[in-house]
């Protein structure tokens, strides 16, 4: 070998290794996921799993056998469920579903509809964001004339649909043999294969995908996805697994052990992971009650405004309310407040208005994803003068310093009756 080609070998050489070096780290199921299951254990769990379902399924409104004429519904329907069901209980779901699919039985019923009247049927099932998406995608797909996308590549395009939900909505209505993974499919298999690997990892997560996809009956991926799921909701739960009751449970290598070892037990997989603490912050909250003495007329109206199209609580109307530095007393609060309403609304004790009455409705605690907010809350009710009384009684609607603002005339008093329950008003 010539001395002027040997550089160009090593740079060839090193590139190989390298690459291999990369397909090692790719192609090994990952973690403590040492190979996938073999074909006489997949045939075996794929039966086992199929009839305990046939016998055992729950009976949910979502769940149907697929007709041919009705696949775009059929779709449609377990779209809308899955996104429900996303963090949230089968039982708190039931009532929405049912309500949901009165008011818009398909998708371009649902196309017609605004965001008010979204965000009003999906109050109270939290993760409001879910909804917005769920109405985006329906136009988007109503808009493109195709009918609904009907294979996972495809159906991952709409906006709103992840990998789970596609591969859901493919496998049930389309019958499409593509795995799906939550974390009850996550939960099922970390324990059949003992994976003692972190789930939240990229790498390991994307292995279950793996496992799931060779599990996938290709005669009924529907069923058999949601067999697993099943099995993950009811059997396999997180702290209380009924082992003796499932259908799996021969093929379970975390079972083998717990029984061959007593120090280790089923629910050591998967890994719990520690979630991260969440932050906590403050805020206080004004109910405001605009009265029109002048004009004779009984009753106040209620200001509202409308949260930003993006973040938390997106587009979601709500009392005017002031996010604080840290905890701090009444004072401190209505000081914050008063110069909020002066900014925003022109509303200011002794030059627009005349307080009527104030006073404090409580204080509760609301739990988000990553935020835990303590919300104060009051009830100001005042009485406007000149131009600024005008600019609250002529208009029910409006757009006001960069903000959208709704002038209700009444509202519910169990709602304010409530406020330390329940914050956003739609």
């Amino acid at each position: 070998m010539s001395q002027s080609s040997a550089p160009g070998e090593k740079l060839k050489r090193k590139r190989r290794e390298k690459e291999a070096e990369e397909e090692e780290e790719e192609e090994p199921i990952g973690g403590d996921i040492e190979d996938l299951f073999s074909d006489k254990e997949t045939q075996k769990i794929r039966m086992s799993l199929l009839d305990w379902y046939d016998a055992n399924q729950r009976d949910l409104p979502w769940r149907k056998r697929n007709n041919e004429s009705e696949k775009e519904r059929r779709a449609y329907e377990v779209w809308v469920s899955e996104i429900m069901l996303q963090q949230t209980r089968v039982q708190t779901v039931l009532e929405y579903y049912k309500r949901w699919m009165h008011k818009w039985p398909t998708i371009y019923d649902l196309a017609q509809a605004s965001l008010e009247e979204v965000n009003e049927m999906w109050a109270g099932l939290g993760y409001y964001r879910r909804g917005r998406f769920l109405l985006e995608g329906a136009k988007m797909v109503v808009a493109g004339k195709d009918g609904f996308p009907n294979q996972v590549s495809s159906l991952m395009k709409v906006k709103g649909i992840g990998e789970y939900t596609a591969g859901a909505i493919a496998s049930i209505a389309f019958n499409e043999a593509v795995p799906v993974v939550d974390g009850n499919v996550i939960r099922v298999l970390a324990r059949l294969k003992a994976i003692s690997a972190n789930p939240k990892d990229r790498l390991t997560n994307r292995n279950f995908w793996k496992l799931a996809a060779q599990l996938v009956d290709p005669s009924r991926p529907g069923d058999f996805n949601q067999s697993l799921m099943e099995l993950g909701a009811t059997l396999c739960t997180v702290s209380k697994p009924s082992c003796s009751s499932c259908p799996v449970s021969s093929q379970c290598r975390a079972y083998s052990l717990s029984l061959e070892n007593r120090t280790i037990s089923v629910t050591d997989y998967p890994t719990k992971v520690v979630k991260a603490k969440p932050r906590c912050d403050f805020c206080s909250v004004c109910v405001l009650e605009i009265l029109n003495l002048e004009r004779n007329q009984s009753g106040g109206r209620f200001v509202l405004v409308k949260r930003p199209e993006e973040g938390l609580l997106a587009g979601l109307w709500e009392f005017p309310s002031v996010i604080l530095d840290k905890e701090a007393g009444l004072a401190t609060r209505r000081n914050a407040i008063n110069l909020y309403l002066k900014d925003a609304f022109q509303v200011e004790p002794k030059k627009t208005c005349t307080i009527v009455s104030r006073k404090e409705l409580g204080e509760f605690v609301h739990i988000f994803t990553h935020i835990r907010r303590k919300v104060y809350v009051e009830l100001l009710v005042v009485q406007l003068t000149g131009l600024t009384a005008n600019y609250f009684f002529l208009s029910r609607s409006l757009f006001y310093m960069d903000m959208d603002i709704t002038i209700v005339r009444n509202i519910d008093k169990k709602l304010l009756s409530s406020l330390c329950h329940t914050m956003w008003y739609r």
